[in-house]
């Protein structure tokens, strides 16, 4: 362009016009606009045809799908129809199962009832049967009887003869073993007498090392208001050897058990070894009731006293086999009453020397 305004102005020409310019650069635009539009519709063109060959495609399958379904409904309707058929058999089938099984046990029931008869008439021939075989058999009985009472008159006598003679030695055997059973008799009593007379002796030993022993036992504990004497038990209130509600030996108990421990074993080397005594220990309880983690009632309290002071008995050298715990709870009361003193008075351990 400059070519030519240089061109134009050397021959002298008029002012370039500048709409050219404008046009020319138009013109380059919708020339690279047209070529944008051309790629894109190729492009377009090309999607397009991609996007029909899938359509194509698409209908193919559904084409086929159309067919598959309208064949598996024609086969559904097939085997909708057969299975019709088939329920129809099976409901003939069943009536004529039914009708048959009606026929089957009326049939049976005529065999059963035939069966019955049969064995009806085989017992009446079984029974006639036997009675002829008992007419025959009775009439040779009878023919035999004659005979058979003659020799059976014959036995009876040989057997009351001999009876006769039996009850002889019976009577005698009875009259020696009378005068034997008042020989054992009298020894027996007299076995009686002399057992009654050991065991009053040996009562009367026990007796004898029983007071000593509670003798010698009020000595060493001394004359103290709660522990006693009462017939033939040594009784100690629970409050010298135990807490309240508490199967534990206090120290004070320790020292009052471990005295009578001592007492008790000086006493029994003096015991023959051939009199079988026991020191028997008693636990008691007031009545009223008691429910802790550790004793359900005053069962538990009563025997787990008692265990308590045998078991340091034991400790202190006294043969186990000399022990035995025994609880009674509240069921075995010195005073009926309710007042603290009668409570108090029934709260006790009682050891008591006597025989197994």
């Amino acid at each position: 362009m400059a070519l030519v305004r240089r061109r134009g102005d050397s021959q002298g020409a008029g002012p370039w016009p500048g709409y050219v310019d404008v046009l020319s650069t138009l013109l380059m635009v919708v020339v690279f606009v047209l070529a944008v539009f051309i790629l894109v519709q190729f492009f377009l063109s090309n999607a397009i045809s991609g996007r029909d060959k899938a359509l194509a495609q698409l209908r193919t399958q559904i084409a086929g799908l159309v067919e598959q379904l309208s064949m598996e409904k024609t086969s559904n309707a097939q085997l909708q129809t057969q299975i019709g058929q088939l329920e129809a058999t099976l409901k003939s089938n069943q009536a004529e199962r039914d009708q048959l099984a009606a026929v089957l046990a009326d049939a049976q029931a005529r065999a059963d009832e035939a069966e019955k008869k049969l064995q009806d008439q085989q017992q009446i021939v079984i029974d006639l049967q036997g009675k002829l075989v008992s007419r025959e058999g009775q009439l040779e009985q009878e023919k035999q009887m004659t005979q058979e009472a003659r020799s059976q008159v014959d036995l009876l006598n040989r057997q009351l003869l001999a009876l006769r003679e039996q009850m002889g030695q019976i009577e005698r055997i009875l009259k020696e073993s009378e005068d034997k059973e008042k020989a054992s008799q009298a020894q027996i009593t007299d076995l009686g007498k002399r057992l009654n007379a050991a065991l009053a002796r040996k009562v009367d030993e026990l007796v004898n090392y029983r007071s000593e022993f509670f003798g010698r036992l009020r000595q060493v504990l001394g004359n103290r208001k709660d522990i006693q004497i009462v017939g033939d038990r040594f009784v100690f209130q629970s409050e010298v050897l135990f807490d309240s509600g508490s199967a534990e030996l206090r120290p004070e108990g320790r020292e009052q058990m471990a005295k009578l421990a001592k007492t008790l074993i000086d006493i029994s080397q003096k015991i023959p070894s051939d009199l079988p005594w026991v020191l028997r220990v008693d636990g008691h309880t007031d009545k009223i009731p008691i429910n802790t983690p550790q004793f359900a009632s005053n069962w538990e309290l009563s025997t787990a006293r008692a265990i308590s002071v045998v078991k340091f008995l034991i400790s202190q050298g006294i043969p186990p086999e000399r022990l035995a715990a025994t609880g009674f709870g509240e069921y075995q009361p010195l005073d009926n009453g309710g007042g603290d003193e009668a409570l108090r008075r029934n709260r006790r351990i009682e050891l008591k020397l006597t025989e197994r």
